[in-house]
């Protein structure tokens, strides 16, 4: 783990912006140029295609799923999906612009993922997103794909998705996904954590004030004190499946994930909060680059082979 490494993540992210706040093309032009400079891995193989009536990009190992880039056996079983969804605060960003963390789950797991282009706000506010990643997973299951085989994963806003699209699913009576993988969830949008005062300026990516902004895009009005806005305070998590939270202890966001967990585990939920040192919000894009990611990653695709893997041979056993 190299200091060396950090500190030029840190001067990456830190880069001088255009001063006040920037329009909507602005934000997402600029976090396209950032996620361009990513790292995606080889032996993958994308698609752009359909699922819950969105477009969405289909990525699998070169060899397809369960195979390596050579044709020859994966690290994965090949009998998993997971389900990506993209961060960017609910305002920008896309399945392409995440592809270094679905490629890089995609590669270390061998199983296949769909990542949705779920609407965006302003254009298309709360609860438009939930709407369209539980479309998503209805459609996975409409063809017949074993919830015991799918995990839900993403990033920041993403990751937030990943959580209350569980609720949804849960309160529509739709069976729950074997696993939820969060990276640096966004799961407060009342931004009520102590992070947010402490860890400013600390944080080389948010400040509130960013926060705010797109923030106030995405409710559009709506009260922030819903559990499909903020379900680290204002969830009942009960029933949801086995967790895990990866966040970077120099986030303005880190109660965010913090207090999810907290509030899991409260409700019995199988839940690991995975806290690295003096990184920043969602470093694991950075794999390639930040030793730190690479073992994040690792820690993440281990645990989505193992509960994909567990939650099948039990209901198997179970039948």
């Amino acid at each position: 783990m190299s200091r060396e490494q950090r500190i030029r993540v840190d001067e990456i992210l830190r880069q001088p912006g255009p001063e006040g706040p920037r329009s909507v093309e602005e934000i997402r032009s600029g976090f396209r140029q950032l996620m361009a400079r990513m790292i995606v891995p080889h032996g993958i193989r994308t698609a752009p295609t359909t699922l819950g009536g969105r477009p969405a990009l289909r990525v699998e190992p070169a060899g397809g799923p369960g195979r390596g880039s050579d044709g020859g056996p994966g690290s994965g079983s090949g009998s998993g999906t997971i389900l990506y969804f993209h961060g960017g605060g609910w305002v920008f960003g896309s399945p392409e612009t995440a592809l270094s963390l679905t490629g890089n789950l995609v590669a270390r797991t061998g199983f296949g993922a769909y990542s949705p282009d779920y609407r965006l706000a302003p254009e298309h506010p709360f609860p438009a997103a939930i709407e369209d990643t539980l479309s998503a997973y209805r459609a996975l299951l409409d063809r017949g794909e074993d919830p015991s085989a799918i995990a839900f994963a993403g990033d920041s806003a993403g990751g937030g998705l990943a959580v209350t699209t569980c609720l949804a699913a849960r309160d529509a009576g739709l069976p729950m996904p074997a696993a939820v993988l969060a990276f640096s969830p966004g799961t407060d949008a009342t931004r009520s954590g102590g992070s947010m005062d402490t860890k400013e300026g600390i944080d080389p990516v948010f400040t509130r004030a960013a926060l705010e902004h797109t923030g106030a895009m995405y409710l559009a009005g709506a009260d922030p004190r819903q559990p499909l806005l903020s379900p680290a305070v204002h969830a009942d998590l009960t029933g949801l499946p086995p967790m895990l939270i990866q966040v970077g202890a120099n986030e303005v966001l880190l109660d965010d994930s913090t207090r999810l967990a907290a509030r899991a585990g409260a409700a019995g939920v199988d839940v690991i909060l995975d806290v690295t040192a003096d990184v920043p919000h969602v470093f694991q894009s950075f794999a390639g680059v930040l030793d730190e990611a690479d073992e994040a990653l690792d820690r993440a695709a281990l645990f989505l082979r193992q509960r994909i893997r567990a939650e099948g041979a039990a209901r198997t056993s179970a039948g």
